[in-house]
C-alpha cells in the first residue's frame, strides 16, 4: 500500500473563502440595518398606531332616543333600561362552550343560540359585542354576573328599551321599534349590530329625528383583553323630543265609544290640519314588538280576520255612502243646478231594465238641495248625476282631494278610489256604464275614500275651501295643499244642510249624546264659520271584532258619520 504524505511547509491557504465569509457578514449586518431603518424610521409611526390600537378599543355609547308627549304633556313613548349579555370573540377562549353556558342559563336551546351567533359574527369584528340574550329580568342578570369571571368574553350589557306606557290606543300612530334587520344595516352605515330602528308610524317616519347620535368611548385594556379604564371622546346626544297634538283624554274616550266595533275615528281642527284624536280599532300592543315577537305571536297578529295591525283612519278604504252627498251638491252648484230646483223622489229610478231604489221605500215626493241632504234622499243624486256625467263627477272630485293621499306623517296611507272610464277600462277591460255613474252620485259602487279624507274634506268646507295637511306635530307649521272648487256661497249652503240634517234629518241622534258636555255644539251654521271647530268622522263595521265569524265580516255595510262642533272654549 502506497503512503501519501503532504508537504505542509510553506502552505498558503486560498484568501478567496476569508474574503466571501467577511463579505456575508458585512452583508447580513447591512440586512438588519436596513429592516431596523425600515420598521423603526419609515414605519415606526404605523406601527406606533397599531400597538396604541391594540391597547385601546372603541365603544360606543348609545343615545337615548327622543321621547314622545301628547298635546298636553302625557308621555305617549318613554326610555327604560335594559340588561342584555353580548359576547366578544377575541376575549372568549371556548366559544362552544360559553354558549352552551349560556344558552343553559337563559333556557334557549343550544341550536338556536349558536344560528344566532353565526349570523351575527359576519358582521361584527372579532373585538366587537355581539348580544345574545337582551331585555333579561334582574334576578338573571345577577346570577349570571355572578359567573362571569369564569367566562372570559362575556360581558352585561346596558341599552335603553323603548316603552309605550298607553299601548293600544296609540300603536297605530307610534309604531314601534324593533332590532334592525340586514337590509337596514347595510343601508345605513351609521347603524350597528343590536341597534333598534323605527319600524312603522311616527317611530318610522321620523327616525333620524328621534335616534340622536351616538357618543364614543376610549377604552384601555390588557394584554388579556380585560378594561382597565376609559375615557370619553365624543359625548351622546340624545334625540329630538317630539310633542303631538293628540290628546290621550280624548284617544280614550273615543276608544271607549267604538267599543268592540270595528272602525276608526278622526278628530280635526280644520284651520290648522291638526289632528286630535285618530283612533282606529281593534288595536294592538305596540309593546310586544319591541322585546322580539315570536314567529307564533306574529303569525296570529298578521293573520287575524280583523286586521289590528291595519291602522284604518289612513289604511282602509269604503264606500263613503250618503256623506259622499256633500261632495256632490256642491259639483251640482258649480255646474249651475239651482238649490231650489226639485227632483222628485218616488222610491225608485229606472234605466233600462234596471230600478235603482232610494233608501226609502215610498219615497221623498218632490225635494230640493237642503231636502236631498236632510232626508239622503237618493233619487236626487241619481237623477242629477246621471245628468252631469261620470267625466264631470270624477274631476270634480279628485279637486276636493278624494283619490290622492292627505299627505299625514304616517307610512303607508291609501289613495282610495275615485272611479272614471279609463280606470274601469284599465281594471277590466270594459266600457263605463250609465248605471254605474248612479251608483257613484251616492257614494257606492267602486266609490272608495278614507276616514281621514272625509275628515278632511269636510274641514275644508269650514275653513275656506282650503284642503290642509293633517299634522300630528305641535310645532308643524300649517300646510295648504289644494283648495276645493267650492264658492263661498256654495260651501255655506252645503254646511246649512249639514246642519238642517244634525237638527232634524238623518243625522239628528248625533246631537244627544255631545250636547251633553258644555265643550262643544254639534251643530255646523253656515252663518258662523269664523268659530273655532273641530271636525269628526267616523266609519264602522256592524260586526264586533270579538265576534269570530269572518266570512260574516265583509258581507256588513259601513256605517259613516261626518259632522262639525263648533268649540265653546279650548279643550283642557
Amino acid at each position: 500500500m502506497k503512503t501519501i504524505q503532504l508537504e505542509t511547509e510553506g502552505y498558503q491557504p486560498p484568501k478567496s473563502g476569508l474574503v466571501l465569509l467577511q463579505c456575508l457578514v458585512g452583508l447580513l449586518f447591512f440586512t438588519f440595518v436596513i429592516r431596523f431603518w425600515y420598521l423603526q424610521i419609515h414605519r415606526g409611526a404605523d406601527f406606533a398606531q397599531q400597538a396604541q390600537a391594540n391597547h385601546l378599543r372603541q365603544e360606543s355609547v348609545y343615545a337615548s332616543r327622543g321621547l314622545i308627549r301628547d298635546v298636553k304633556g302625557t308621555l305617549l313613548a318613554e326610555n327604560r333600561p335594559a340588561f342584555g349579555l353580548a359576547l366578544i370573540r377575541e376575549d372568549c377562549k371556548d366559544i362552544s362552550a360559553t354558549l352552551a353556558q349560556v344558552s343553559e342559563w337563559a333556557g334557549i336551546p343550544l341550536e338556536q343560540l349558536t344560528n344566532r351567533f353565526q349570523q351575527d359574527r359576519r358582521k361584527v369584528k372579532p373585538f366587537e359585542p355581539i348580544l345574545l340574550l337582551n331585555d333579561m329580568p334582574f334576578d338573571q342578570v345577577a346570577r349570571i354576573e355572578a359567573q362571569l369571571m369564569h367566562w372570559p368574553g362575556l360581558e352585561i350589557v346596558t341599552r335603553s328599551k323603548r316603552y309605550y306606557p298607553e299601548g293600544k290606543e296609540f300603536a297605530h300612530i307610534l309604531g314601534y321599534v324593533a332590532e334592525a334587520n340586514e337590509q337596514e344595516l347595510a343601508a345605513d352605515p351609521y347603524l350597528a349590530l343590536g341597534d333598534t330602528v323605527g319600524k312603522q308610524g311616527l317611530e318610522y317616519v321620523f327616525e333620524q329625528r328621534l335616534r340622536g347620535h351616538k357618543g364614543l368611548y376610549n377604552v384601555e385594556v390588557d394584554v388579556l383583553g380585560r378594561s382597565l379604564g376609559k375615557t370619553l371622546v365624543e359625548e351622546p346626544q340624545n334625540g329630538e323630543n317630539l310633542q303631538l297634538c293628540l290628546d290621550t283624554k280624548l284617544q280614550k274616550q273615543l276608544a271607549a265609544l267604538l267599543g268592540d266595533q270595528t272602525g276608526s275615528i278622526v278628530v280635526m281642527e280644520p284651520q290648522t290640519g291638526r289632528l286630535l284624536a285618530l283612533v282606529t280599532n281593534p288595536s294592538y300592543d305596540n309593546n310586544v314588538f319591541v322585546g322580539g315577537l315570536s314567529q307564533k305571536d306574529w303569525v296570529a297578529l298578521r293573520d287575524d280576520p280583523f286586521h289590528p295591525l291595519q291602522n284604518r283612519a289612513i289604511q282602509s278604504v269604503y264606500p263613503p255612502g250618503s256623506v259622499w252627498k256633500l261632495m256632490m251638491a256642491g259639483l251640482f252648484l258649480k255646474e249651475g243646478i239651482s238649490p231650489s230646483f226639485r227632483v222628485v223622489c218616488t222610491g225608485a229610478v229606472k234605466l233600462g231594465n234596471r230600478e235603482f231604489r232610494c233608501w226609502r221605500k215610498g219615497g221623498h215626493g218632490a225635494v230640493d238641495m237642503i231636502q236631498s241632504l236632510l232626508h239622503s234622499c237618493d233619487v236626487y243624486y241619481y237623477v242629477l248625476g246621471e245628468k252631469l256625467g261620470i267625466d264631470r263627477i270624477e274631476s270634480f272630485a279628485k279637486a276636493c282631494g278624494f283619490g290622492a293621499p292627505t299627505g299625514i306623517d304616517l307610512p303607508h296611507e291609501k289613495s282610495g278610489l275615485v272611479p272614471s272610464r279609463a280606470w274601469k277600462k284599465r281594471r277590466s277591460g270594459e266600457a263605463w256604464y250609465r248605471g254605474e255613474t248612479l251608483n257613484v252620485s251616492i257614494g257606492q259602487g267602486y266609490t272608495l275614500v278614507t276616514p281621514l279624507q272625509m275628515a278632511n274634506f269636510v274641514s275644508s268646507l269650514l275653513n275656506g275651501g282650503k284642503l290642509m295637511k293633517p299634522q300630528l306635530l305641535v310645532d308643524a307649521k300649517p300646510e295648504v295643499r289644494g283648495n276645493i272648487p267650492f264658492s263661498e256661497e256654495a260651501r255655506k249652503l252645503v254646511l246649512e244642510g249639514m246642519r238642517v240634517t244634525a237638527d232634524v234629518g238623518t243625522a239628528k241622534a248625533a246631537k244627544r249624546g255631545p250636547r251633553r258636555s258644555s265643550r262643544s255644539a254639534w251643530s255646523a251654521s253656515a252663518g258662523s264659520v269664523r268659530r273655532k271647530w273641530r271636525i269628526w268622522s267616523a266609519t264602522t263595521r256592524g260586526l264586533p271584532h270579538t265576534a269570530a265569524r269572518t266570512e260574516r265580516m265583509w258581507s256588513l255595510s259601513s256605517c259613516w258619520s261626518t259632522g262639525a262642533a263648533a268649540v265653546r272654549r279650548p279643550v283642557r
